[in-house]
């Protein structure tokens, strides 16, 4: 298939909150073992840098983990909750102002990039067949529901595109196996907002309406 336009570093040195919404539509692309998977990006949140309390940079802390979200618009950071699972954010704005855009779900693009997403999803979920010694899935013979929730929720977003911390400051305007192209036309009606998911820590922040999804 011919590739659509990819998004430059002028999309993403702007403010958290615009690259969220116009992240939406947008095509995530990422090279996998088994070939290049597409997905458009449907649910993002926003980071706001070093005021927002529900962003690991809050208060302005710089550490090896956050250093991505310091680095130009555009730069990966990926990073693992509860120990297993990945979470792939964006970077916005320039070098040094550490905002970022957390990708919360994506659908397949086309049909071969559904059927790996497919293929990725079982093998994570045959891991658990194997524990409980249970009948493993193939491709023939899967749980309904993988469709409608193939990669809807970071953890599965990266488990589907087989995103991992080996794709963490990856400079994704310039980077041939990671990237964001033109997707599909967004009209604002279309957007809808509400509050972040899981930062209940984070006080005021947490009611912020800075998720955005389609």
């Amino acid at each position: 298939m011919s590739e659509k336009r990819r998004l430059g570093r002028e999309f993403f040195t702007r403010d958290g909150i615009t690259v969220a919404k116009e992240l939406l539509g947008k095509t995530l692309v990422h090279v996998t073992p088994f070939g290049a998977v597409r997905g458009i990006i449907t649910e993002a949140e926003s980071y706001m840098g070093e005021t927002d309390k529900g962003a690991h940079t809050y208060g302005g802390k710089r550490t090896a983990r956050t250093e991505p979200m310091y680095h130009q618009g555009g730069t990966s950071y990926v990073y693992l909750i509860y120990g297993m699972y990945s979470c792939m954010n964006i970077a916005a704005m320039t070098e040094g102002i550490p905002q970022a855009v957390l990708l919360r779900s994506v659908i397949p693009a086309d049909e071969d990039s559904k059927r790996i997403m497919l293929r990725l999803r079982m093998e994570e979920l045959n891991k658990k067949q194997l524990k409980k010694d249970a009948e493993l899935y193939t491709m023939e013979k899967y749980p309904s529901s993988l469709d409608k929730h193939l990669a809807d929720g970071p953890g599965k977003l990266c488990i589907a595109m087989h995103i991992t911390k080996n794709d963490n400051d990856i400079d994704m305007v310039e980077s041939a196996d990671f990237y964001v192209t033109e997707g599909i036309a967004v009209s604002p009606s279309e957007i809808h907002a509400g509050k972040r998911i899981g930062i209940d820590y984070a006080e005021e922040a947490a009611d912020y309406l800075w998720r955005f999804y389609l």
